[in-house]
């Protein structure tokens, strides 16, 4: 059974409707920023043989019946970074896209099943332009909204301020205790029965079959991102190389990754990379990832064999994904993503909202 969505009464769409016309606002004025700058807008297809090989991302499985009456197995993309490389290896060299993706097992406030990534792609250049590009973005979207500050639960962000450019080993230090990299080797293996003695340390709590991964993010969430994004943006940079799924090691220290996150009001806006062009690398790592799904939640997503190809023919670049939806909301001071959307998904069974 599906609960009624309430969005559609008339004194709940008045209530919601001047975010909903500052989304627009926001977008118009973006999609005006890229253009300026000789960015082609792209619309990749939603369908995909595959919606992404990370460990903890979800996709929403399809049927695609063919005229023979054959079923195949497609998924609804959960970013449309697969189908952007494609363009950048037939010769598209500066991209953007305001995509509808969909992730499955997520909502919250800040999640939803249906949501939008602007992403954008740019050939032959570094991943710090990208931090440039966010920064610039912060602000046009305020001005579209008419907001002086970003606000989300009582944490508030200058759009126009600079941003806070911060190492995840800096940040471990600083706000964990924790010296990150002591636990990473040279050639990115992981010591998980030192981390886990370190997380202890500081109070994190474990369970016995954690990886090193699981620790990370425990300590991520907890320690680090609540204090981020305060009174202005934050950049988080150089992660773990194996915390960068589709990222280039960083040149001079292979430990890290050319990936960078972009927070306001504690809340992750955008994840950019330096982009892995090495096809057997990304091979070994989609496979990786892969095993362990497979170990944690019995399923596996089929590797796209055509954008492995097309990975090969790719130029150097560098991409980003933001959360428009999230965006939005800093922007116009709303509490949940659902706030922002003109039509939420319903949500399953008979919880009241």
């Amino acid at each position: 059974m599906t609960q009624a969505s309430p969005f559609w009464r008339p004194d709940i769409h008045a209530d919601r409707r001047p975010a909903l016309l500052a989304r627009g606002r926001i977008k118009a004025a973006l999609r005006r920023w890229f253009e300026a700058r000789d960015f082609t807008e792209v619309e990749a297809a939603i369908l995909q043989v595959s919606p992404g090989n990370e460990t903890h991302l979800h996709g929403f499985g399809t049927t695609l019946i063919d005229d023979a009456g054959a079923g195949h197995d497609y998924y609804l993309h959960t970013s449309p970074e697969f189908a952007a490389k494609k363009l950048l290896a037939a010769g598209e060299r500066r991209i953007f896209d305001f995509a509808r993706v969909f992730r499955n097992r997520e909502r919250t406030a800040l999640h939803h099943p249906e949501f939008t990534m602007l992403e954008w792609y740019r050939t032959g250049e570094g991943y710090e332009v990208l931090m440039a590009d966010s920064t610039a973005l912060l602000a046009e979207a305020a001005r579209a909204a008419g907001a002086t500050t970003l606000q989300w639960r009582g944490v508030s962000v200058d759009p126009f301020a600079e941003p806070e450019r911060l190492t995840l080993h800096d940040a471990f230090a600083r706000h964990a205790g924790i010296d990150l990299l002591a636990t990473v080797a040279a050639d990115g293996a992981t010591d998980r029965a030192a981390f886990a003695a370190a997380a202890t340390r500081v109070g994190i709590r474990l369970a016995a079959d954690d990886t090193w991964s699981d620790i990370f993010s425990r300590i991520l969430s907890e320690k680090i991102e609540p204090h981020l994004g305060r009174g202005r943006a934050t950049i988080l940079c150089e992660y773990p190389i194996s915390e960068a799924a589709l990222a280039r090691p960083k040149p001079g220290d292979p430990r890290v990754a050319e990936r960078f996150e972009l927070y306001a009001c504690g809340v992750e806006l955008a994840n950019a990379f330096g982009e892995l062009t090495d096809a057997a690398e990304q091979r070994r790592r989609f496979e990786a990832d892969m095993d362990e799904k497979a170990r944690i939640y019995g399923e596996r997503y089929p590797i796209d064999e055509d954008f492995l190809a097309a990975l090969g023919q790719m130029p150097q670049a560098s991409g980003i994904a933001l959360g428009f939806d999230r965006l939005v909301m800093l922007c116009t001071g709303a509490r949940r993503i659902e706030d922002v959307l003109w039509t939420p998904v319903a949500e399953p069974g008979n919880r009241q909202r």
